[in-house]
This record gives structure tokens, sequence and C-alpha cells, in this order.
């Protein structure tokens, strides 16, 4: 089997598989740089309240 035989497609088909792994990776370093923000301001919110 080869991955570039595709009949006629693969120019379309790979590149739509690097756009959506980049576009899941985003997706997880934003969700990350989120949650740190957000651990953050718990953080700030409960030393407040002391």
């Amino acid at each position: 089997m080869n991955f570039w035989d595709m009949g006629g497609y693969a120019a379309y088909v790979w590149p739509a598989y690097g756009v959506s792994a980049l576009g899941l990776g985003l997706a997880v370093l934003w969700t990350l740089k989120a949650y740190g923000a957000a651990k953050a301001r718990l953080k700030a919110l409960e030393e407040r309240k002391t």
C-alpha cells in the first residue's frame, strides 16, 4: 500500500491532515494556557480572601 496513491487526491488529503493536527495542537495549547491563567486567578482570589 502506497500512502501517496490516493487517486490524485493526496495533494488535498495530506494538507488537510496537517491543518487538522495543527488545529488540535493549538487547541490543546490554548486550553492549557487558559487553565494556567484560571489557576493563577483562583490562587490570587484565595489569598485575597484570608
